[in-house]
């Protein structure tokens, strides 16, 4: 990115980026990297922003004020798993690889070991999504285990690396 191009800057997910996020997880390219499922109404996602509590965090992305990205962070209520949590995230095709992602991650890490104090910080990612996984280790996250048949996409079974961080132990 160029230094005449606008910033991008994040913001917590509000009514205003439903129809952005929804837009973002309906193309094609970002549908087939997560576990969200494709055609996705404005109302899903509107009710996932309404259960708004203290131990989520829902970022956006935004250039231009476009939704070019989307991460949500939540702590794990059970008690004896308080300490951790896990997180999901979307970019844009467009802008994949280009330090949206890193954005959002290191916001949400800061967040987490700060605010949330978190020790654990948990994800799944298909393994074969080697640009993600590169940037999750960049973060300190180490795999833990491969999780065959995990999901499918495009009418395969597909494997996802479990990947954790702990923050004390792993690179910052």
């Amino acid at each position: 990115m160029s230094d005449s191009s606008p910033a991008i800057h994040l913001e917590r997910s509000c009514e205003s980026h439903l129809e952005g996020i929804t837009a973002l997880y309906n193309d094609p390219v970002v549908a087939r990297q997560v576990l969200q499922m494709p055609f996705q109404s404005i109302e899903v996602w509107r009710q996932r922003l309404q259960t708004d509590n203290e131990r989520a965090l829902k970022l956006v992305a935004l250039h231009q004020g476009v939704v070019i990205g989307n991460l949500g962070l939540e702590a794990f209520s059970r008690m004896r798993r308080a300490h951790a949590g896990s997180f999901g995230m979307g970019v844009a095709a467009a802008w994949q690889g280009k330090g949206v992602g890193s954005m959002l991650l290191a916001a949400a890490l800061e967040v987490a070991d700060n605010w949330m104090n978190l020790h654990r910080v948990e994800l799944t990612v298909y393994a074969d999504n080697e640009a993600a996984i590169g940037l999750y280790r960049k973060f300190g996250f180490e795999a833990e285990g491969l999780l065959r048949d995990y999901a499918v996409r495009d009418g395969q079974w597909v494997d996802t690396l479990s990947m954790a961080r702990l923050r004390g132990t792993s690179k910052p």
